[in-house]
C-alpha cells in the first residue's frame, strides 16, 4: 500500500491525471482513520471525519504531486490540526458563550496529561519558533501517525537525528503543559 500511495503521487506528479482520483481512493482509509483520531476524545464535535478528508483534499490540491508517502500525510495531519483548532476557536469564542475545555488524547504521547487543543496549538507554534525540524518531527509523529522510519526519510535525516528530536520535543511538551 505505500509503494502504491508513492507510486500514485509519482504518477500524478508526471502529469497523470487520472491518479488523483485513484490517488484519493486508495489513501481515503488512511485519511478516515488519521481523521478519526484527531477527533477522538473531543467533546462533541460538529465536525464530521468526512469533513476533515474534504479540507484536506481541497488544501492539498496541487501540492500532493510533490510529495512521498510520509510528506503527504504529516501535510494530511496539519491541515486537520488545523481546521480544528480553527473550528474550536469559532465555537469557543467568548461572543458565542466558549469556555468549555476539550481535550485532545494520543497514545503518542501518554506521559502527559490530555492537553486543551487550543494550549497545545499554541505550545506548537512556540516550539516551531524554536526548533522547526522537532515540531515537524512532533506533527508527522503525534498528528501524522508516522513511524520514525518514515519521518527520517520525509525530512531527510537520520533515524537517531528523529529519535532526538522526537525525545527534545517531548520534553519540551511535557514543561510546557504540565
Amino acid at each position: 500500500m505505500t509503494s502504491d500511495i508513492t507510486l500514485l503521487l509519482h504518477q500524478l506528479s508526471a502529469g497523470d491525471a487520472a491518479a488523483r482520483d485513484r490517488l484519493y481512493t486508495a489513501l481515503y482509509p488512511e485519511l478516515k482513520r488519521l481523521a478519526r483520531s484527531h477527533l477522538a476524545g473531543h467533546a462533541p464535535m460538529t465536525l464530521e471525519p468526512a469533513a476533515l478528508i474534504h479540507e484536506v483534499w481541497l488544501k492539498s490540491a496541487g501540492q500532493e504531486a510533490a510529495l512521498h508517502r510520509g510528506q503527504f500525510f504529516a501535510h494530511a495531519s496539519k491541515v486537520m490540526r488545523s481546521v480544528i483548532v480553527d473550528h474550536l476557536r469559532e465555537r469557543h469564542a467568548d461572543k458565542r458563550g466558549g469556555g468549555a475545555q476539550v481535550t485532545l488524547s494520543t497514545t503518542a504521547l501518554e506521559q502527559l496529561v490530555p492537553p486543551d487543543v487550543l494550549k497545545l496549538d499554541d505550545v506548537l507554534q512556540t516550539l516551531a519558533r524554536a526548533d522547526e525540524r522537532a515540531h515537524r518531527v512532533v506533527e508527522m509523529r503525534f498528528f501524522g501517525g508516522l513511524e520514525m522510519e518514515e519521518i527520517a526519510q520525509a525530512l531527510d535525516v537520520s533515524l537517531p537525528t528523529v529519535k532526538r528530536d522526537w525525545r527534545k520535543a517531548r520534553a519540551f511538551l511535557f514543561d510546557a503543559l504540565t
